[in-house]
Formats: structure tokens, sequence, C-alpha cells
């Protein structure tokens, strides 16, 4: 059965088109066409003028929901943070472990298997960010639970195989060398994390594969005069992702509008970050036993560590436009195409055209989200 999409604008990830209906068959996007060409069969869907964008792909998402990946990894759970983050336009996301015990990490690892092999919305696969990295940079992460590479750390941290997409946060000075080059040799994308690596480091494990950092700024070494750290290496490489954090908490507006000229364009990803608040009402939560005080979105322990955060893709996407200032079309760039292309899985998802998954966004002129579609199926 065809369905048509009509009376909308659309962003392809590339460009903006108007009066063309988008045409879905079979959880796939069928064609883009003219709407007076659209073919006699299909199931037509007024969009009410509103613009459909391809769904947002969040790379690091703890929970939501009321849900939290690290009290209980079960793919009951992972539906439960897809479908929280759903309502803000996620159409696929990473489910994230913070640093946890070995037993932790197999059940994580258990439960992505099993939600993917159940056909659960919008999983892609596992992030696990440590446990190897640098207590000096742990913000609240566990101390008591970040060490050193076991042994058979390599197996462990790639056990998902190729059902999903694997991504590593590690601090790279915490483990050996060749370690992130055998990481990349076994398909997991390695992140640059809660570390106070040197910028001579950092180049180390860029040579070695590494392709990303993990939440710009936040958890790692700054730039300075004449100490670049992990942050000017960072902006320095070409080649390499940086998430970013939009909530106007974790990093000033004029920060991130600085980080953007930098780079190189397609290289920076919004990403939440997002703990089991997000969704939910209330204003005190708990992470592994420690009491979390959310306050105007920032979401702090009682001393004010930031803790992951409150923060949703459609506010993020907001944010990047009204408080850094880029236009709306490079916003969604950032929730969608360039993660997908950091994933390496930007022949089917980050794009509006032929062939690719109908994972889409339908937004209102304030950009918020009005309906989502996951394989075509619409919420």
């Amino acid at each position: 059965m065809l369905t048509a999409l009509t009376d909308g604008r659309i962003f392809t990830g590339e460009t903006l088109l108007s009066q063309q209906a988008l045409i879905i068959e079979g959880g796939r996007i069928h064609s883009i066409t003219p709407e007076h060409q659209i073919p006699a069969d299909a199931v037509r869907l007024s969009l009410n003028g509103m613009l459909l964008a391809p769904g947002y792909i969040d790379v690091q998402v703890n929970g939501g929901g009321g849900a939290l990946f690290n009290d209980n990894p079960s793919p009951a759970v992972l539906r439960e943070m897809g479908a929280a983050h759903r309502r803000y336009g996620t159409t696929a996301f990473m489910p994230t472990l913070i640093t946890d015990t070995r037993d932790k990490m197999d059940a994580a690892v258990r439960a992505v298997d099993a939600a993917l092999r159940e056909g659960a919305p919008g999983i892609l696969g596992i992030h696990l960010e440590g446990p190897y990295l640098n207590v000096a940079r742990k913000g609240v992460h566990r101390e008591a639970v970040i060490r050193e590479p076991e042994a058979d750390a390599l197996q462990l941290l790639s056990s998902l195989g190729d059902i999903g997409v694997t991504i590593v946060t590690l601090a790279p000075e915490k483990v050996p060398e060749g370690f992130v080059r055998k990481l990349r040799e076994r398909g997991v994308h390695v992140c640059l994390g809660h570390t106070a690596a040197s910028y001579e480091q950092v180049h180390q494990a860029l040579a070695e594969g590494a392709t990303g950092f993990t939440h710009l700024f936040n958890a790692m070494t700054p730039l300075r005069n004449r100490d670049p750290g992990v942050v000017g290496a960072a902006l320095d490489d070409a080649d390499s992702w940086c998430g970013l954090i939009a909530d106007n908490h974790h990093v000033h507006p004029a920060t991130m509008r600085i980080a953007l000229r930098a780079k190189a364009q397609g290289k920076i990803m919004l990403v939440t970050d997002a703990m089991h608040s997000v969704g939910m009402p209330g204003e005190e939560f708990e992470l592994l036993g420690e009491k979390l005080v959310r306050c105007n979105g920032r979401l702090a322990t009682e001393q004010g560590v930031l803790a992951g955060s409150d923060l949703d893709m459609a506010t993020a996407v907001r944010n990047t436009v009204s408080a850094i200032g880029l236009d709306v079309e490079e916003a969604l760039r950032m929730a969608s195409l360039y993660p997908a292309q950091f994933l390496g899985i930007d022949d089917e998802y980050g794009r509006i055209a032929p062939g690719y998954r109908a994972d889409l966004v339908l937004l209102n002129d304030q950009l918020e989200v009005e309906g989502t579609w996951i394989g075509g199926v619409k919420d």
C-alpha cells in the first residue's frame, strides 16, 4: 500500500521542497513527486502546511520517560525510553550505559541484542560510556566502578556484534597503546570522553581510528593558549565528529558558535545525554543512589555536578536556532544527517530520499513535534 504525505514542506536533509508529496511504501520512501502526480491508489495524509524532516537520531540516551538504562537494562526499558523520546522527534537512538559493573554491562548488551531481534522501534545499538575513563574527569560516573581494561575488554566491548552499532566512550590515556585500533578493527565506533588526555595523546587515539568526541567541552581538558588539550584536538581535527549538548547549561551559546565556526561543517551533531527525567514531571530524581535535582532545564546532583541532561532533541534543535543562531536546515542536519554519517548508516537514515527508511518528524512553525513515523508507521 502506498501512503502519500501531502500539503506540507519537505526538508530532504539537503534541500527544502514545496508542492511535493512524499510517497511511502513498505516502511521505506518510495518517491518524492509533484502533488498533482500522486498515484491514484495512494492513501493521502495532509501535513497541513507543516514541515516534514528526517527523524532525529540521538547517539547518547541514558533514559527517558522515567526509565533509566543503568537501573534495569532490559528490552522493556529500551521500549519505554524510545517511546518517551519519540514524542520529541527522535526516531532512532543509541541506548547509553554509563560506567557500571561487568555484570551490568553484559546485561545491557544482552538487552539491546534482544530488543533488536524483537524489532523494538528506533534502537540502533548500544553506547557504552565507560568504564575505562579518567577519574579526574568522571563527572557523575561512579569512581568505584571506573577501572582499567580487563584481559577480555575487547571482547566485552564488541560483544553486540554486527546486529547493531556499538559506540564506546573511553579516555585514551587509560587504555593500552593499540587498544583503540583493535576496537575499530572489530567494528566499534570509538569516542573520546571523560578524559584528561593531552593534545598528543588524543592525536595518537585519532591515528588509531577514534572518530568521535563525547559531549564536547564537558568532562575533558579545555583549550588553552599553549596546551590545546582534548577540546583543541577535537576542533582542529577535520575528520572526527563531536557531540554537542545544546541545552544552554552544558555549553554557553557563544562557545557553541565558536565551535561551529572552528570545526569542519557537518562534524558537530546534537546529542541529548538525556536522563530518565525527560518526559516526566517532578523536580527530584535518583541516579544510582544519588539524588538529582531538576531546575529550569538543568539536571544536577545536590553538589551542583551536571548529571546527564533533561534535554530532548526537539528542544536541542530549537536552541540551536534561537540561542546559537543557525538556520533551521543546518539545525535539522545536526539532529539527523550528521549523526547518521557518524554512525555510518547514512545510506538508510538522515535523509528523505527514495530507498531510505521512512523515519520522519513533522514540525510546526515553532519547531515543535506534531508527529513521527518510524519505518513508515505513524505514532
